[in-house]
């Protein structure tokens, strides 16, 4: 059974869940889904499913900015950080930094400009640009997690994970 259902609570947001029905188990499986401004669809590769049918799917770079926008829905900011780490030498440095001004989230920057620059992964020059648009406000590094541990002024985060904590997953 697939039901569509809409939540008032969260405008913009509707889930599917897939019932999968069977004597022994029951399941359900929330899927979240986004609606997105037109101007905020972009980052989108086509991917062949069949030799028929293809879907849209996001780029790597565009993969990265959503988790670091939403990293409560894929794992944490410790899973993002290790797929950046996994992927780092098929990412263009350019091109996440491209998207991510063109996404224009403070969160966004703060994130990406932390990792990209404890990883070592991009230039200061890049680094500078993002930290030139940051406001004065302080955002967590991870959301879902208590708003405790040390701030960053460089890059206007709370470290609520260690660092040492997201160095570990080069070695994963």
């Amino acid at each position: 059974m697939l039901r569509i259902s809409f939540s008032a609570q969260q405008f913009g947001h509707f889930h599917i869940e897939h019932q999968a029905n069977s004597q022994a188990n029951a399941a359900r499986h929330p899927i979240p889904f986004f609606f997105l401004k037109t101007r905020d669809f972009f980052g989108n590769t086509k991917h062949w499913v069949t030799k028929q049918e293809s879907v849209e799917i996001s780029d790597l770079e565009r993969t990265i900015l959503d988790g670091l926008r939403h990293p409560e829905y894929c794992g944490g900011i410790t899973d993002v950080a290790k797929g950046l780490w996994m992927r780092h030498t098929d990412i263009s440095v350019a091109k996440l930094l491209d998207y991510a001004k063109r996404l224009h989230v403070g969160a966004v920057y703060r994130r990406l400009g932390y990792l990209l620059e404890l990883f070592s992964l991009a230039a200061e020059a890049d680094l500078r640009s993002l930290r030139e648009s940051l406001t004065a406000t302080y955002v967590p590094l991870d959301p879902s997690l208590p708003r405790e541990g040390s701030h960053v002024a460089k890059w206007r985060l709370q470290l609520n994970i260690p660092a040492d904590e997201l160095l570990a997953v080069r070695s994963s």
